[in-house]
């Protein structure tokens, strides 16, 4: 076992040969998706794109070709070295792997042109494939295999099941999407601010099928399942009523997403480009809006005592005081209004309201401050030891990697992420192990906090991410019975439709009903599908039980009728056996001959006629058993069969004995184990009837909640 850095594994050289293969594979992708590109109605832009796609394929392909015809011994590659398996931990870090498609922008599954660091390790893994032919050689480990959308199952299955795709005909992301997806398009901020258009999978069909095909491959454990130690999660959405300022700039937002003129939001007239986007434009002025009017314009707009802002701050301090004698720590999350030294923001604003109520303002801290590993640790070392009471950062900067869990009380969400991992990873910093301060004073849970203005995106958006949540988690354990999943109208990149926007600013009830009615029906359809997966498995086991017991009863006859013959006396009564090739039949000229047959014969396997012992058949058997290609142990076998039944029985495992009497009776012997088998064979069946009426009666349940 070889223990390396995911930097150190990169390190590794890969086989030319198998680069070569796959980029052949890659080239071939990429001439498809023209072929088809051709013959449909594209933008220049995609087509641009897979043109590029293509021609940046033929330059690693021929790069590598080069280094084929001009390789000298040197550096031994992965595929020399002989490694047998891959332990991928933290695998969602090599989810940016390189993919072929004709959409434009397909959200979840990154850059189709991918990393270095992903591609490498796809070298790696299809090395091991290749040398078996099977789809193996490779283990991922990660808390969060699917972080936001179900696309990003594809690029698991292209690592991990490539022989299976190829059997289903998937040789590339859009064969694959045309099976389990359909597209939506949407607009979105580039990073130049530019609006852009998007392709995006959000509806997915045939999921049950998608489920079983990724359960193939997964073992899913969740804490509890293992036993793990850790404080409970008590979510609590905190509603707070909107301030009139916030009501006053909705019917802005309103008017703005009817009539598209900016001027009502105070800025300039819409270009085309934006004119597109309105509803993504809108969608970003509703979620500053949330948490702080001064998100939007600081000079015109000011502070309220009923803002989210100051909500969390009562909260946090009532923590604060609560668990004052243990030094609880509490954890804020926001990655709106972030920290810029000089500037205002949400997070300095918070601050100054702790410090206000009476908060060491050395006690409260922004996670953005570490600017170096060595800072961030010591950061951490003092919410540990309870310096640093409070911490405030963003999903990026204190989602991950960060222990310090040790006195967490509290965890404060002032924005709602986007996708269910991140609040996971927000949710992770407290409630995990080794957090003595919640086991010890808070009933072992960890009070986590997600601020929602009413009549804002806030808890629509909650409702999505856990509707989002709780299938992507039945996805990962198999227990999905939904025939199709929408994964909801808005994302970090993309708005929300204009209907959805209006009906949850203006305050209609109805559409949040919708979410949890979904939620409700997701629930319900997974409850009824695990009912009857569970009735057709006891159908199958009753069925199993029944063709063995009938097994079982056919066998038993067939051994009556051989005890039967045997008892006849057809057995003949010395039971001396009549052997082919014997000088006589006396109890020495038999022995010899059985000892001869015994030293001399090898059948390769097959059963070989040696005799007779009155109706019944005797035979001879060669078993060898094979090491590393060289036979090492040869042994013949003796056994006695009726023809009739077919049944054959031995003695002593069918082993000759060399005294020459017993070696005889070895016949006989075996034939008079059979009112013994037959026992064997009755207790059985005893044994497998015992559940029967149990399961039967499962059998005629329906599912209770049908109606």
């Amino acid at each position: 076992c070889v223990i390396l850095t995911h930097e150190q594994f990169a390190a590794i050289p890969q086989s030319l040969s198998v680069q070569r293969d796959i980029l052949t594979e890659e080239l071939k992708a990429a001439d498809e998706s023209l072929a088809v590109a051709a013959g449909e109605e594209i933008s220049k832009t995609q087509l641009r794109g897979l043109e590029h796609r293509k021609t940046s394929i033929e330059t690693r392909l021929a790069v590598v070709n080069q280094q084929i015809s001009s390789k000298k011994d040197g550096v031994p590659d992965f595929k020399e070295l002989g490694v047998d398996h891959i332990f991928i931990d933290e695998s969602h870090q090599f989810k940016n792997l390189t993919f072929t498609t004709r959409h434009d922008r397909v959200a979840g599954l990154g850059n189709s042109e991918g990393s270095g660091r992903a591609l490498n390790l796809l070298y790696a893994i299809r090395t091991i494939q290749q040398r078996t032919g099977k789809d193996l050689g490779a283990t991922f480990l990660s808390g969060t295999t699917i972080s936001n959308s179900l696309t990003e199952l594809y690029l698991i299955f292209k690592y991990l099941r490539p022989k299976a795709l190829a059997a289903q005909d998937i040789h590339s992301f859009d064969a694959w999407a045309a099976v389990f997806a359909k597209k939506t398009s949407d607009y979105e901020f580039s990073i130049s601010n530019e609006i852009i258009q998007k392709d995006r999978f959000r509806h997915f069909i045939k999921v049950p099928e998608l489920s079983a095909f990724y359960s193939e491959i997964t073992d899913f454990k969740t804490a509890a399942d293992i036993g793990v130690e850790r404080p409970e999660k008590n979510e609590i959405l905190y509603n707070i009523p909107p301030t009139p300022e916030q009501e006053e700039f909705t019917k802005k937002l309103v008017d703005f997403a009817k009539t598209g003129d900016a001027t009502i939001l105070g800025r300039p007239p819409l270009s085309d480009r934006e004119e597109t986007a309105k509803m993504l434009i809108a969608t970003n002025y509703a979620k500053k809006m949330s948490l702080d009017m001064r998100l939007i314009n600081p000079a015109i707009y000011s502070d309220h005592i009923d803002n989210k802002l100051s909500h969390c701050a009562n909260k946090i301090f009532e923590y604060y005081q609560k668990f004052d004698t243990q030094k609880g720590t509490q954890f804020v999350f926001s990655d709106l209004g972030v920290y810029k030294p000089g500037e205002w923001s949400a997070y300095s604003e918070l601050k100054q309201k702790l410090v206000a109520k009476g908060i060491p303002e050395v006690e409260i801290r922004f996670v953005h401050e570490a600017t170096t590993d060595k800072k961030r640790d010591k950061l951490f070392e003092e919410m540990n030891a309870g310096k640093v009471r409070v911490i405030i950062g963003s999903t990026q900067k204190l989602g991950t990697g960060v222990n310090a869990q040790e006195r967490a009380v509290a965890v404060h969400h002032l924005d709602i992420p986007w996708r269910p991992s991140d609040l996971e990873q927000r949710n992770g910093r407290a409630v995990r192990t080794g957090n003595r301060v919640a086991r010890e004073f808070n009933d072992n849970k960890v009070d986590v906090y997600i601020y929602a203005t009413e009549r804002t995106l806030d808890a629509y958006k909650f409702n999505l991410l856990q509707h989002k949540q709780t299938f992507i988690s039945q996805i990962k354990n198999n227990k999905l019975g939904a025939r199709s999943i929408d994964e909801g109208s808005m994302d970090e990149a993309a708005g929300m439709s204009f209907a959805e926007y209006v009906a949850v600013l203006s305050g209609d009830n109805n559409l949040l009903e919708k979410v949890k009615l979904e939620k409700k029906i997701t629930t319900l359809e997974s409850e009824r599908t695990s009912f009857y997966n569970e009735r057709y498995a006891t159908a199958q086991q009753v069925e199993k039980i029944t063709e063995q017991v009938e097994d079982n009863n056919a066998t038993i006859k067939r051994l009556q009728s051989d005890l039967k013959t045997f008892q006849s006396g057809q057995a003949a009564g010395t039971g001396i056996p009549n052997i082919t090739g014997a000088t006589g039949a006396t109890v020495e000229e038999v022995s010899k001959k059985l000892h001869e047959i015994d030293a001399t014969t090898r059948t390769c396997g097959s059963y070989q006629l040696i005799g007779t012992l009155g109706a019944f058949t005797l035979l001879v058997k060669t078993e060898a058993s094979g090491k590393m290609g060289a036979l090492d142990f040869i042994q013949n076998r003796f056994y006695v069969e009726h023809p009739n039944t077919g049944i054959k029985y031995s003695y002593n495992k069918g082993v000759l004995a060399q005294d020459p009497e017993r070696a005889c009776a070895n016949f006989a012997n075996a034939l008079r184990r059979i009112p013994e088998i037959i026992e064997g064979y009755e207790l059985k069946n005893r044994e497998l009837v015992k559940p029967l009426p149990v399961l039967q009666g499962m059998l005629g349940r329906e599912w209770p909640k049908e109606a």
